[in-house]
C-alpha cells in the first residue's frame, strides 16, 4: 500500500471514529431527554394530539443512534480492508450524508407537523435512505477484495 494511500485509509478511520462517537454522544443525549421530558409529564411531547411529534423524535434518536454506531463499525471495515478509492470517494461520504439526514428529517419532522402527518423536514429521510443504501452498497461490494482467510477458495476445504 502506498503511504498516500496509507495515510487516505487513516484519515477515513479517523473521520469515522470521530464521527460515530460525537453521533453517539449527541443521540443518546437527545434520548435523555426525551426520557426527561416524559418523566416530568411534558404536554408539548406526550399530549395525544403530540403522538407524531413523539413518534418522529423517538425514530430520530433510534436512528442516529444506530448510525453513530454503523459509523464504528465503518471504521473498523475500513481499517482491515485493503485500500479502496470507492469507499473514500463514495461510501464515507453517503454514510455521512445518510447520519445527517435521516435523524434530521425525523426531527424537523416532529417539530413542525399537520394532523397526524410529519412536517415536510421529513423529505429528507428518503434522501438520507438513499445515501445510507448507497453506503452499506458499497462497502459489501469492497469486501470482495477480503478472500477467504488462509487462502482458502471457502468451498469448506472440499
Amino acid at each position: 500500500m502506498s503511504q498516500k494511500g496509507t495515510a487516505g485509509k487513516t484519515r477515513i478511520v479517523h473521520r469515522h471514529l470521530r464521527f460515530g462517537w460525537w453521533s453517539l454522544l449527541c443521540f443518546l443525549s437527545l434520548g435523555i431527554a426525551l426520557e426527561t421530558m416524559h418523566g416530568f409529564k411534558l404536554g408539548y411531547y406526550l399530549d395525544t394530539n403530540n403522538e407524531t411529534r413523539r413518534l418522529m423524535w423517538t425514530l430520530a434518536h433510534t436512528h442516529g443512534t444506530l448510525l453513530a454506531i454503523v459509523h464504528l463499525v465503518f471504521a473498523a471495515t475500513v481499517r482491515i480492508l485493503p485500500e479502496n478509492p470507492k469507499l473514500q470517494k463514495l461510501a464515507s461520504p453517503c454514510l455521512c450524508g445518510a447520519s445527517v439526514l435521516m435523524p434530521s428529517g425525523f426531527f424537523l419532522g416532529g417539530l413542525w407537523f399537520y394532523g397526524g402527518d410529519p412536517g415536510l423536514g421529513i423529505l429528507l429521510l428518503p434522501v438520507g435512505a438513499i445515501l445510507l443504501l448507497l453506503a452499506v452498497l458499497q462497502t459489501v461490494l469492497a469486501l470482495k477484495q477480503l478472500g477467504e482467510p488462509g487462502g482458502g477458495d471457502g468451498d469448506g476445504g472440499e
